[in-house]
């Protein structure tokens, strides 16, 4: 009896010891894939602040479409986080905008990695919350991926930490919670996409990125040109619902099968970065998706160690305080623990597994990773502003030239970026007419500022065409404001 119980408590504890190694191998990030990933959110970073720095006056402050008075009244909630929202002067959104930048490449080059991604945190949840209504899923992602490497060693490769640290360079495989916890938010998105998309009928039928393909306000050039094969168009789709149904497979193995299923990935983001214009969305997901890497991949690459040891000479040091680093740690597994189970329950909730309460502060549709799910979206359209001067004279105050409602051209020219396309789907769709009101007082403001003639009045109208691929499509034209300039 003895001898037996001994033989099952030495097979419980090896057994134990098995799904141990099982667990670690899987939540295990190279530390290089760590650096890479630090460069790429660090890069994100600055290229998000350079692209919203072409409208920062239009978006940050009270001269925009959003000033802090009509912010505070329809998102209190995140008027009350932004730090930017402290004045509504363009000099403040210059000066935090520049400091931003900095930290950003603080992050790049690894100068007190955490402490940089720690600040970029704060002012890019700042910054996000002065206009939400610009906001798309890869500002979503940009803020979590940044959460979780506030609790992650950024600095152990590459990076001028690693030039300073007692300790030396630490190469190889880092496991630990808040690294399952980033492999798992990276994952969450592709699964709950793929559920959500499961739900619909277009992605099945081979017909989701021919609707995607139809709204011309997305296309790049090459967009355009692919738009005229539908054939290619039905097996992109195909082919990127078997990615996202493969995407657990980034959990659930190592090595090659996991670095392949990451490229693939990776692969289709830069294809929607070269047709269509999504943001920094795909170079979010690309950046993402270099932890999964494995070391082989990294080992072919020549080490970069040695420009970051040069900086490292030129750079002052910081003084460190003393800090019990035992209790930090403790914290810091503490904190990704519970992150982890957040992010589970609340993926879990997007497609409906746990129940959420009617009267919970964020419902499964607002926390989701909806992107063309279930089903792509149906309607395309450009805006009209026709706008009367005191004169008498007729224009469009929005596109320039005479009032048309004919479909332009080319609809993505008439949204000047990805921000501003965001920010009209929003304002189309809007339970309420305060942000097309706003969008039509910015119209006064800005014709009236740059023209020798004045503005009298001004409408807002949206020209929507639903899609119907090979049948007629029809537009409607939808007044969202009419206002008097000058008020």
């Amino acid at each position: 009896h003895n001898a037996y119980g001994s033989l099952a408590s030495t097979a419980s504890v090896s057994a134990a010891g098995r799904l141990r190694r099982f667990l670690a191998a899987r939540a295990a990030i190279d530390a290089r894939a760590l650096a890479a990933f630090r460069i790429g959110l660090g890069s994100v970073l600055l290229l998000d602040l350079l692209l919203r720095l072409r409208n920062v006056r239009s978006f940050y402050t009270d001269y925009g479409v959003l000033p802090r008075e009509t912010l505070y009244r329809e998102f209190p909630g995140f008027a009350s986080v932004s730090i930017h929202a402290l004045s509504g002067g363009l000099a403040l959104q210059l000066a935090l905008f520049a400091v931003a930048a900095a930290l950003a490449v603080c992050l790049l080059v690894g100068y007190h990695s955490r402490l940089a991604a720690l600040l970029s945190l704060v002012l890019l949840v700042s910054l996000q919350a002065r206009n939400p209504v610009v906001l798309n899923a890869g500002d979503s992602l940009l803020r979590r991926f940044l959460l979780w490497s506030v609790l992650l060693p950024l600095g152990r490769a590459w990076s001028v930490d690693a030039a300073r640290t007692s300790e030396g360079r630490t190469l190889g495989p880092l496991a630990s919670i808040a690294t399952a916890g980033l492999l798992v938010q990276v994952v969450a998105v592709y699964a709950v996409n793929a559920a959500l998309k499961l739900q619909g009928d277009a992605w099945l039928s081979g017909t989701a990125v021919r609707y995607v393909f139809s709204l011309d306000q997305f296309l790049r050039p090459l967009g355009e040109l692919l738009a005229g094969f539908p054939a290619l168009l039905t097996a992109a789709d195909y082919a990127w619902v078997a990615l996202l149904l493969a995407s657990p497979l980034l959990l659930l193995t190592t090595g090659r099968v996991r670095g392949a299923v990451a490229a693939l990935l990776s692969l289709g983001h830069l294809g929607m970065l070269a047709t269509m214009t999504l943001g920094v969305f795909p170079l979010v997901t690309v950046t993402a998706l270099l932890v999964f890497q494995p070391p082989p991949v990294w080992d072919r690459l020549p080490d970069p160690q040695p420009r970051f040891d040069r900086l490292a000479a030129r750079l002052p040091e910081l003084p460190r305080p003393q800090t019990p680093w035992a209790l930090v740690r403790r914290g810091t597994r503490v904190v990704a623990a519970l992150l982890l189970c957040f992010v589970l329950v609340w993926n879990a909730a997007a497609v409906g597994v746990v129940h959420t309460p009617e009267n919970a502060p964020v419902q499964p549709s607002e926390r989701s990773w909806d992107m063309f799910a279930p089903e792509p979206l149906g309607t395309d359209g450009w805006y009209v502003a026709p706008a009367v001067t005191t004169t008498g004279e007729e224009m469009d105050a929005w596109n320039g030239g005479t009032v048309s409602y004919a479909k332009p051209p080319d609809v993505s020219k008439t949204y000047p970026s990805a921000r501003w396309r965001k920010y009209l789907a929003t304002v189309a769709l809007f339970d309420g007419r305060s942000l097309a009101d706003e969008f039509a007082g910015y119209l006064c403001r800005e014709w009236n500022a740059t023209h020798d003639s004045k503005l009298a009045r001004v409408s807002v109208v949206f020209v929507a065409q639903p899609t119907r691929l090979d049948r007629p499509e029809p537009t409607e034209n939808r007044t969202l404001a009419n206002r008097t300039c000058g008020r």
